[in-house]
């Protein structure tokens, strides 16, 4: 199993693309972080007068979080990509027979794929973060707002948006095994997290009755393991607790993987 693990490990690590989008991760959440933090704290946005005074309509300690949690909320596309590129390039590049004749053991070189995804989600995970609190915290200290950066539980929100943003990219392991074409899973990554799944959330959330539903939803289960949300910060519906949230979403990556083996792993490699 040690073999498969290094292996699979050294196949992500020897490409180009895992740091090209690693940059763009970096760059893209230290502009959210920028951006968010502004419209947040500049000026008197923030701010409502109660005709005896202007009063905080959304508490700073709120702010904080539903900054430095962003990753989780809008970035986790990009660790969701490496992992299904991890898989799915096998198929494109004919890399996969090869592959299956060093490890034969199907269930093993699955396994194998989402335990070495883990260093990489890892990775992506603590600078994709840092470089939102950074940004975040640097505007917090320019327009003079607290960035509870002293606070442990703050700490805490910010190291499980690490681990949100890791579990992605296991699940996107298991989503390139139940979607082996590049192009087609490239397709629903986009149109799913861009689109399909903030539009649904906002749908569901109409309704008393369909708004446990959303949930449940991938997007709203990354965001419940950081204890934060852009979107629920806004009034867009409530989250699962942050153990709850993590395991729908390994849940996920389980399904997917599973359905991966039982369909395109089951089939005769050529």
């Amino acid at each position: 199993m040690k073999d498969t693990l290094v292996s699979e490990y050294r196949k992500i690590v020897t490409t180009r693309t895992w740091w090209v989008l690693l940059v763009v991760m970096v760059g893209y959440m230290a502009f959210l972080g920028t951006m968010m933090a502004f419209a947040f704290t500049f000026d008197d946005g923030s701010q409502v007068s109660t005709g005896g005074g202007a009063t905080p309509v959304v508490d700073p300690r709120d702010i904080a979080v539903a900054v430095y949690s962003l990753p989780a909320s809008l970035g986790y596309a990009l660790p969701l990509l490496v992992g299904v590129l991890a898989v799915t390039a096998e198929f494109r590049h004919r890399t996969l027979t090869p592959t299956l004749l060093a490890q034969p053991d199907r269930n093993r070189f699955v396994a194998g794929k989402l335990i070495a995804s883990i260093p990489m989600g890892l990775l992506y995970g603590v600078l994709g973060t840092l470089a939102t609190v950074a940004a975040g915290a640097t505007v917090f200290a320019f327009t003079d707002a607290d960035a509870f950066l002293g606070d442990a539980q703050m700490w805490g929100v910010i190291a499980r948006t690490v681990l949100s943003l890791t579990i992605w990219c296991v699940l996107g392991v298991g989503l390139g095994f139940a979607l082996p074409n590049q192009v087609v899973a490239i397709i629903v990554v986009l149109a799913f997290t861009q689109f399909v799944e903030p539009i649904a959330r906002l749908v569901l959330n109409l309704n008393d009755a369909t708004a446990g539903i959303a949930r449940f939803m991938p997007g709203a289960a990354g965001e419940a393991i950081s204890g934060g949300s852009f979107y629920s910060a806004s009034g867009l519906g409530d989250l699962l607790s942050p153990a709850a949230g993590a395991l729908v979403l390994v849940g996920y990556a389980l399904v997917l993987a599973l359905v991966g083996r039982l369909t395109t792993l089951r089939r005769d490699i050529t």
